[in-house]
């Protein structure tokens, strides 16, 4: 139960120490219109193109949005503390820094599925898809994989920031490689064989697939597959990014540049 807690209440208060917008309007912008606009652009791009059918655009893109907050926001659950010199603090804790650096994943997760529900909700209205009512719950739980597996990915990017000064370089090039390697745009048929190989071991790849699935009404024991791997995905960034952070954490401690900017 103490780890529990530690996770749950002990993300909370960092997301709101350490996740930064300065007035709601723009965390609305940024984080709810901008991703809206993105959806439209490749929806209509794609009726231009006669690529594929709205469905394939508006659920993609619904799964993708998540990873904007959840890529940053687990980013900033390392970098920040190094940013505002409390780094130090949380590395002196005696209490387990796997539970928590994982319980600051969570709050952007969370995050990061009111984005992606708030993005299909808006853009099927927008477009005219009618969505099953029995794919709801299918639906939020594609999406609230492929918004975990995001956070972990973030949490792993973060963890570079106690080797490298710059660590919102490879965030942004990060969440540019997702919409370009993870079919959300482009179906994955269409793209060279290396980076489908290289989209299978990112996140929103597999919750992309499975979401499209039970969009597509066939329920959510055809989803089955691709939701365990996009869990199995979030595992392995769970796992790179404790082991990142205890050996970036060593070497910071051997080099004195653990609060270095």
């Amino acid at each position: 139960m103490k780890t529990l807690r530690l996770m749950t209440v002990g993300g909370v208060i960092a997301y709101r120490a350490l996740f930064n917008w300065t007035t709601p309007g723009m965390f609305i912008g940024t984080l709810l219109v901008g991703p809206l606009f993105q959806l439209l652009f490749f929806a209509y791009l794609g009726r231009q193109l006669q690529v594929a059918d709205d469905r394939f655009y508006i659920v993609g893109n619904a799964v993708l949005t998540a990873s904007l907050a959840c890529v940053f926001g687990g980013t900033m659950a390392v970098a920040n503390e190094r940013r505002f010199g409390t780094l130090g603090h949380v590395l002196l804790s005696a209490r387990s820094r796997t539970a928590i650096f994982w319980g600051r994943v969570l709050p952007y997760a969370g995050n990061g599925l009111l984005i992606a529900v708030v993005t299909l909700t808006v853009g099927a209205l927008l477009l005219g898809l009618r969505v099953p009512v029995r794919a709801v719950p299918g639906l939020l739980l594609a999406m609230a994989a492929g918004s975990l597996t995001c956070g972990f990915f973030g949490l792993t990017l973060g963890a570079l920031g106690l080797r490298f000064r710059d660590v919102w370089v490879v965030s942004n090039v990060s969440v540019a490689l997702l919409l370009l390697l993870t079919g959300v745009n482009v179906p994955a048929s269409g793209l060279p064989g290396w980076m489908r190989a290289v989209g299978e071991w990112l996140p929103i790849t597999h919750a992309a697939e499975a979401a499209r699935r039970i969009a597509a009404g066939d329920g959510l024991a055809a989803a089955a597959s691709p939701l365990g791997q996009e869990l199995l995905v979030g595992a392995g960034y769970a796992a790179a990014a404790v082991v990142l952070l205890k050996i970036f954490e060593v070497e910071s401690r051997r080099r004195a540049s653990l609060d270095a900017l």
